[in-house]
């Protein structure tokens, strides 16, 4: 057998063990096998090209090392920015970081300073002290936060924002306005943090169907979801596999 012929088949068979590993369409094996190396290069742009664009597999690699190597570095760098020169753009960036890095505190106060102004209404700035009150543990002053952000730009769109906008309103109590948040941010959410939270609050309403529903919606779409997005919504598919495990 010529090596050309021979390494034609270990590509065809590479591709097709991917595609069976991942979800894709079966009909991507009888086009692999049927036209060799075309078939294998059509593939690899169609199918793996976006699956390492969209993980952001290299650059997670770069965090991750830079993270153990110097896990400050990229705060301490837009401290540095804001202390040379109180800009908006540097003290947004130092607020980020603080939030990033758990100072929830310090971030609620860097995002109090910037709403002043021009920005007092800004979207991003008031959705970043909602998180920072919320990670304080200050959910009705989160929902309140929010609320006046979305009075003051009614056009914003943020699906983490409306996320945390149904979390901190059952925080608060009001159960009954958080299940129709959830209801409509599950819907649209890109990710399965929204779902397996509704899913949860519906558990504990007794609404035991409903949620159950839910969690096999979350185990049966990333069963066919590219092995990226499995990789990183793993938490909330390993959450309902446990929770359809308890439901029975």
């Amino acid at each position: 057998m010529s090596p050309v012929l021979l390494l034609s088949i270990v590509l065809q068979v590479a591709c097709c063990v991917h595609v069976v590993r991942t979800g894709r369409p079966m009909y991507w094996i009888f086009i692999l096998l049927l036209f060799s190396y075309l078939a294998v290069l059509i593939y690899f742009i169609a199918e793996v090209v976006p699956d390492l664009r969209n993980g952001g597999a290299a650059r997670r690699v770069a965090r991750k090392v830079q993270a153990t190597v110097d896990p400050g570095r990229t705060r301490r760098q837009a401290e540095q920015q804001l202390r040379v020169a109180d800009t908006q753009t540097n003290r947004r960036a130092a607020a980020a970081e603080r939030l990033a890095a758990g100072d929830h505190a310090g971030a609620a106060a860097l995002y109090r300073e910037s709403l002043k102004g021009l920005y007092a209404q800004d979207p991003d700035l008031m959705l970043g002290l909602a998180q920072a009150q919320y990670g304080m543990g200050e959910p009705a002053q989160a929902r309140a936060t929010l609320e006046a952000l979305i009075a003051a730009n009614p056009n914003f769109r943020s699906p983490d924002g409306h996320l945390l906008y149904a979390r901190a309103v059952e925080d608060s109590g009001d159960i009954d306005k958080a299940l129709e948040e959830y209801a409509v941010v599950a819907k649209g959410y890109p990710g399965e943090e929204a779902r397996a939270r509704y899913g949860l609050l519906l558990r504990r309403q007794q609404r035991v169907d409903q949620a159950r529903a839910l969690f096999q919606e979350i185990v049966e779409r990333s069963a066919t979801a590219p092995r990226y997005y499995q990789r990183e919504q793993k938490e909330w598919i390993a959450l309902a596999r446990r929770q359809l495990a308890e439901l029975g």
